[in-house]
């Protein structure tokens, strides 16, 4: 009888060892907070940039690959005029159709509104953020301004619109690829002290692919 009583005893001591180990962990497990991200790329289809825009916009899948189905995607076309050519889902095959509809080489498209397209990519973001997507702008391209100069980046005021999104969007993160490094130092030394170093990611097209883990842990991911 005593030993019945000294190993039911040994046996209780041991699951309650167990079961307090395992409230103890169940309390310690942090649940993700997940939320969806607004991704707005800002992509170059001017004539000066068609050799390289294959490859961009296999990088471009390539990110949409790795995004979530809650994510949104949005692809503003910039030439002489900067419009939304898809906006929804991360979905490649809907994206290659949109991209290869309308980036298509026209000898005309000499310019490069990227200064309009980063004004629309700006407001996207902001009305991404107020429905509760994490932000983020992917901008591809050499980043040179051609064309009508009222639709060129002004790199001076560049950063005041950047500041301006983010107190509306704490969370913005903004990546520059394939532009000759000496143009994404100018980027750098100009949104670096808005975004950080977290939040603004460069590379020109030799490691473009390498900078996808970066950007997502940049937004969460």
């Amino acid at each position: 009888m005593d030993k019945r009583i000294i190993t039911l005893s040994v046996v209780l001591i041991c699951t309650f060892a167990v079961l307090t180990l395992l409230w103890n962990g169940i309390k310690n497990i942090k649940i993700d907070d997940f939320h969806p991200a607004g991704v707005i790329f800002v992509v170059d289809s001017s004539a000066s940039n068609q050799a390289k825009l294959p490859e961009q916009k296999n990088f471009i899948k390539s990110v949409c690959n790795r995004l979530d189905p809650e994510d949104q995607v949005k692809i503003i076309r910039v030439s002489e005029d900067a419009y939304l050519i898809y906006e929804g889902t991360a979905n490649t095959r809907a994206i290659t159709k949109s991209m290869n509809e309308f980036t298509q080489y026209a000898p005309q498209d000499n310019g490069t509104a990227y200064g309009q397209g980063l004004e629309k990519a700006f407001g996207f973001a902001t009305d991404m953020k107020k429905n509760n997507f994490v932000p983020a702008i992917i901008v591809i391209g050499d980043l040179e301004n051609e064309g009508a100069t009222t639709k060129q980046v002004n790199w001076d005021t560049l950063p005041s619109q950047v500041r301006k999104v983010k107190n509306s969007a704490p969370d913005l993160a903004m990546v520059f690829v394939y532009a000759h490094p000496q143009k994404l130092d100018m980027v750098k030394s100009k949104l670096n002290p808005v975004l950080g170093e977290q939040k603004l990611i460069l590379s020109p097209e030799v490691n473009a692919e390498k900078v996808i883990n970066k950007f997502l842990d940049a937004i969460g991911r």
